[in-house]
């Protein structure tokens, strides 16, 4: 083994990061907000009510489904999971998407009906602190504030909807 006397240059590409694909560049969440202020202008504009709901669901979806995001579930450590995610309602694997299901339903009063199993490694003794799935599976305030708000929002455009009938 040779020491590093400090007069080489480090290397440009480290070994083992060739063939890894780079993840696509996200949009600007300012282009979801430029389309959602014009959808608004143009409701404002012919003084449609109809219209303006058809906004407030398009919103509604953008928060569940598709808002960039990251994942946000605690890791058994309790670090914050750092992966890009895509909407509020997913995570970035599907441990962690079982993690953030039962986090979504503990948010509506209830118990995730379709949990199939318990987490295994929920009682083993590793030496370690390991944060249990219910503290892991917390939202983040944000996040559960903006779901609450986007149920609401999908809420009063059905209640909407059926009065417009």
């Amino acid at each position: 083994m040779v020491a590093n006397l400090g007069n080489e240059e480090p290397p440009t590409v480290k070994k083992g990061t060739r063939g890894l694909r780079r993840r696509r560049r996200r949009e600007s969440a300012l282009v979801w907000w430029g389309g959602f202020a014009m959808l608004l202008l143009a409701a404002w504009w012919f003084r449609s009510w109809r219209l303006a709901l058809i906004v407030l669901l398009v919103w509604c979806l953008y928060q569940f489904l598709l808002v960039p995001t990251v994942c946000r579930v605690m890791t058994r450590q309790g670090f914050s999971c750092p992966q890009p995610a895509r909407g509020r309602l997913f995570a970035c694997g599907a441990a962690h998407q079982a993690v953030k299901n039962d986090a979504v339903w503990r948010l509506a009063g209830l118990k995730n009906p379709f949990r199939k199993r318990p987490d295994p490694d929920a009682e083993r003794e590793t030496g370690v602190l390991v944060v249990s799935s219910e503290v892991r599976g917390r939202l983040a305030q944000a996040d559960r504030g903006l779901i609450i708000l986007a149920a609401l929002g999908t809420a009063v455009t059905i209640v909407g909807m059926v009065y417009g009938f």
